[in-house]
């Protein structure tokens, strides 16, 4: 369910966004501004994009049903990942422009979308398989296990941006695997050290992306 409303879900809200701004335009309501139906789509592209912060929040305050929690949690993480991509192949489609864009770009298209989303989930997948098994010699030498997961996670993402495929979607799951093998492999006060820094680097994150947001509304 969830990467039916991440990736299908997406897709029709882009596909959406984009086509009735279009009709819009074709019946006259965006004045004499010269955009075509490939802009439309790249920006429909950029608004489907997702983030229920505070829809989240206050799931979390009061206790909401576990399945949905996770629906709307996990639909919000792939979210992110299917949208850059999706903006990234209507870009090399406005790059091209309309008159170069046959059927055989539309099929490279599609091919290049499910590439870098599924080449980077293995990216991420095979980072999170090696913090695993790293994890595992790391008994006598607790101190390094969270620099294990810290510094491969992030180079789980590195990867798969020097390859061009989507780098949210390969830390993403690296972290999905690692969450489901560290609790076994590493020492509990190194969990916890995890888990909280986590929690200082996703807050601080957020706390910056708002405050650059407020500074370039003024």
């Amino acid at each position: 369910a969830i990467l039916v409303y991440a990736i299908i879900g997406t897709c029709w809200n882009a596909a959406t966004l984009g086509l009735s701004l279009w009709g819009c335009h074709q019946g006259g309501a965006m004045g004499d501004i010269d955009i075509g139906l490939l802009q439309y789509l790249l920006f429909g592209s950029l608004m489907a994009a997702v983030d229920p912060v505070a829809v989240i929040a206050v799931f979390e305050q009061v206790h909401v049903n576990e399945v949905l929690f996770i629906m709307v949690f996990g639909e919000s993480l792939l979210n992110d990942g299917v949208t850059v991509v999706l903006f990234n192949v209507f870009d090399a489609f406005v790059s091209l422009g309309g008159g170069a864009i046959d059927a055989k770009e539309i099929i490279k298209g599609i091919v290049s979308f499910f590439v870098v989303s599924f080449g980077g989930s293995l990216i991420g997948f095979v980072f999170g398989l090696l913090v695993a098994l790293l994890t595992r010699c790391t008994k006598n030498i607790q101190i390094i296990e969270p620099g294990f997961i810290f510094v491969l996670g992030y180079l789980s993402y590195l990867t798969a941006e020097m390859l061009s495929l989507s780098a949210i979607l390969s830390i993403l799951f690296c972290g999905m695997c690692c969450q489901k093998y560290i609790n076994a492999n590493m020492a509990e006060t190194s969990v916890e050290t995890v888990r909280y820094a986590m929690k200082v680097f996703a807050n601080g994150s957020e706390t910056i992306i708002f405050v650059f947001l407020g500074i370039s509304a003024i």
